[in-house]
């Protein structure tokens, strides 16, 4: 199992777009793929999952990767995030 911390830099949070490119991507990893917020933990495969934990613009959250693809999962679903999921709000100084 591996783990990153991402603060959530899009002023609209994760709405129904952006979740939908990360979920689209990662049902194409065999690994488990968890975000959790505070004391919540959602499925992110799953959109209705990832909507239903509200993250907002600011939040800090725990993407958790599990299983043989794991690292892989990781490592492109976190620079994902970061990148802003393809909204085009991201300063990139």
């Amino acid at each position: 199992m591996v783990s990153c911390k991402i603060r959530i830099e899009n002023p609209t949070g994760l709405h129904l777009r952006p979740i939908s490119v990360l979920c689209n991507r990662s049902i194409e990893f065999k690994s488990s793929i968890s975000i959790k917020i505070d004391d919540k933990t959602v499925n992110a495969k799953s959109m209705l999952g990832v909507l239903s934990a509200g993250i907002k613009y600011g939040d800090e959250i725990e993407l958790i990767c599990d299983g043989e693809d794991e690292e892989e999962a990781l490592k492109i679903l976190s620079s994902m995030i970061s990148a802003g999921l393809g909204d085009e709000y991201i300063n990139k100084d």
